[in-house]
């Protein structure tokens, strides 16, 4: 498995997994994917900027947080997001996602719900880090 993000199989729902030399690459690989779900993501213009932390000594924890905090400041603005970073210092996790509103011109794909525990998985294999779990559509 090269690929830096993608998905898999999983029922009704998706399967989504980043993969980074770092543990917060991984992270924003998988949304990236996450969000590659919902939109092109080559049409997204960044010019919308969030900004959040939170705090999570479990790195599998962290994930579904990660992924469930970009999806509610998503709702919450009314956009979708193309462009994240997130930097890991202890237990506290910043991040930030850079998008747009939602406009004519972009296509809407799958709406995704939520971030799930399903077959989560974040663990570092080789010399990349694998971060994965079932998001809910």
């Amino acid at each position: 498995m090269d690929a830096a993000r993608g998905t898999f199989e999983h029922g009704a729902d998706f399967g989504i997994y980043g993969r980074g030399p770092t543990i917060t690459a991984a992270f924003c690989a998988a949304a990236e994917e996450m969000f590659a779900l919902v939109t092109d993501l080559a049409g997204v213009k960044p010019g919308l900027t969030v900004f959040f932390d939170f705090e999570e000594a479990d790195v599998e924890m962290a994930l579904v947080r990660w992924l469930n905090l970009l999806l509610f400041h998503a709702a919450d603005q009314g956009a979708v997001f193309a462009r994240f970073t997130l930097v890991r210092e202890g237990d506290l996790w910043k991040g930030s996602a850079s998008g747009e509103a939602w406009r004519e011109g972009l296509e809407r794909g799958t709406d995704v719900k939520g971030a799930t525990l399903t077959m989560l998985s974040v663990k570092q294999d080789g010399g990349a880090w694998d971060a994965r779990c079932v998001v809910d559509v």
